[in-house]
């Protein structure tokens, strides 16, 4: 039986996500716990960025049980101009309406 086969405690959910400000700066992260990682976000208890800037606003997320896929999704995203941000996070949410995290 492969590693993690079988044992739920080994099954996890990783996030990469994008935030938005009242002002529009943008904020790529990832967690394996969404809904925890906003209210963080929300309450400035991530970091200085978050702080100032009030990235509080979930518009982007995608989700994989692989904690690798997630590293790598996010320095490839995070790599990307502003406008390809914006690109991707329309791709899903046209209007930039805030998402509920799963």
């Amino acid at each position: 039986m492969p590693l993690g086969e079988g044992n739920a405690v080994s099954r996890r959910t990783y996030f990469v996500y994008i935030l938005t400000s009242p002002r529009g700066a943008l904020y790529v992260g990832i967690t394996s716990n969404l809904a925890r990682r906003l209210e963080e976000h929300r309450n400035g208890r991530i970091d200085l960025y978050s702080t100032r800037y009030k990235t509080g606003r979930l518009v982007y997320f995608e989700e994989t049980g692989d904690a690798c896929v997630a590293i790598e999704r996010e320095k490839q995203i995070k790599s990307w101009s502003r406008r390809k941000k914006l690109d991707l996070v329309r791709s899903v949410n046209s209007r930039f309406e805030e998402l509920s995290p799963p």
